[in-house]
């Protein structure tokens, strides 16, 4: 996937989950942070941001936080990336082979899951998380505990007990991750149920991304240890 206009700039300061304060070139820009997550690792003062300039000219916010450098690796921070990127990886044939249909927001149960695939074989459900924490070359999930990553984890292990196939995607929105793995210490009851899900028969698998401060694409798989 590719954003439009993308601009560097200096992060200086969060005021609240939703806005940012960047220093760019034509001056300090309050802008949308387009992931409500804590990023507390990435967004630092002083750190180097990139932002996406926005198409809509009644918007309160010119532009989007998109991507952060952390050292050298460029992290890609978009929390509507993943789902783009994989249900375009998807129709490129890359996840299964024989995908008739991609149907987006499907609801299963008390849960809207991130996908149902049609394939040949019936339908293979997906749900698909972000990650942004890395932790010495390992991704980690989630980096603020997720009561609804909990239920979706609980709808896709009642579908697999049911006889379909299911999927936990994690996109993980950096290069060159060693491995994926729960993060235990911020949310036990995430790995938890991650676990007892795939002793169920949820499949639970990860890949890395190229990043670019303005594209974002599927690159290759990373193991997940549970």
């Amino acid at each position: 996937m590719r954003y439009g206009t993308v601009i560097p700039g200096r992060f200086l300061t969060r005021p609240n989950r939703f806005i940012a304060l960047v220093e760019t070139a034509e001056g300090v820009q309050t802008v949308h942070v387009k992931n409500t997550g804590r990023c507390r690792e990435l967004l630092v003062p002083g750190a180097t941001v990139y932002l996406e300039q926005g198409t809509n000219p009644g918007r309160k916010t010119a532009y989007d936080l998109i991507a952060v450098e952390k050292g050298d690796l460029l992290i890609n921070m978009d929390a509507q990336a993943p789902n783009k990127v994989f249900a375009e990886w998807v129709k490129q044939g890359s996840f299964l082979p024989d995908v008739t249909a991609v149907r987006p927001e499907f609801r299963y149960g008390d849960s809207r899951l991130d996908f149902c695939l049609e394939t040949a074989a019936g339908s293979h459900l997906v749900e698909v998380k972000g990650v942004t924490l890395e932790d010495g070359g390992a991704a980690r999930f989630p980096d603020a505990p997720t009561e609804r990553g909990v239920k979706h984890i609980r709808e896709l292990q009642k579908a697999a007990k049911a006889g379909l196939d299911t999927t936990l995607f994690f996109v993980v929105q950096f290069r060159n991750a060693v491995s994926v793995s729960p993060n235990n210490d911020t949310h036990p009851a995430f790995g938890a149920a991650l676990r007892e899900a795939a002793a169920c028969g949820v499949n639970v698998c990860a890949y890395d991304c190229l990043v670019t401060p303005d594209s974002l694409s599927i690159r290759r798989k990373v193991p997940v240890i549970l």
